[in-house]
């Protein structure tokens, strides 16, 4: 496996891996804070990268990513490695932006296997910015797999008032961190923090699973 950094409880019974965005690896200031919040709220989490993210790290090149759909195997692979040592666990998956993407490409693939108890997506760039026309939700309509979409208001990648006319699954939650951009900052003036929006956004992916039936 590539990169990865671990949080939380070691013996924990609810698991969450998380794949990072499209240009900042797992030791991003978003990454970081909210694996840091999701284990004090007792939810261990494995964020790893993918490969071109990892090759940053001994000089490699800094070219655009693969396409998600290039990366599905990869992370497929991922849940593979590290479910061999999770015996009573049925972990989550999921991601920040591209990360989310890829995860919800193998969700109901892996759900239906059993393997996968749900799926979380902070940011989820349902269309590239300024190009609403460009969706990028076809299995988003079919997904079976429970998941939890956590995005901010004034997502240019997909903000509420385009989000809530998609006719997505009844599978997925939606849960809104006010006023907030991608990483969920809102702006100065609007009364909200970063800090306050990302630690709700934690509060919404515990209750989310707490909701899911728990592993015995």
């Amino acid at each position: 496996m590539t990169f990865s950094i671990e949080t939380g409880p070691a013996a924990a019974r609810n698991r969450l891996i998380l794949a990072h965005g499209a240009g900042a690896g797992v030791e991003s200031p978003f990454f970081a804070s909210i694996m840091e919040l999701l284990a004090a709220r007792g939810i261990a989490t494995t964020g790893f990268e993918f490969g071109y993210m990892s090759a940053r790290r001994t000089g490699g090149s800094k070219r655009p990513p693969p396409k998600a759909e290039a990366l599905t195997a990869q992370y497929r692979d991922t849940v593979h490695v590290l479910t061999k040592n999770w015996k009573k666990s049925k972990p989550l998956i999921g991601g920040k932006s591209l990360g989310g993407r890829v995860a919800s490409l193998i969700a109901d693939e892996l759900y239906a296997e059993g393997k996968i108890s749900g799926l979380v997506c902070l940011g989820y760039p349902f269309h590239p910015p300024h190009m609403p026309e460009k969706l990028r939700t076809a299995h988003l309509e079919t997904l079976k797999c429970p998941a939890l979409i956590v995005q901010g208001e004034r997502d240019p990648f997909g903000n509420r008032a385009e989000v809530e006319a998609l006719p997505l699954s009844k599978s997925i939650k939606l849960v809104w961190m006010n006023d907030g951009d991608h990483d969920f900052g809102p702006r100065g003036r609007s009364g909200f923090t970063r800090k306050g929006n990302l630690a709700e956004a934690a509060d919404a992916v515990a209750a989310f699973i707490s909701s899911l039936p728990q592993p015995r």
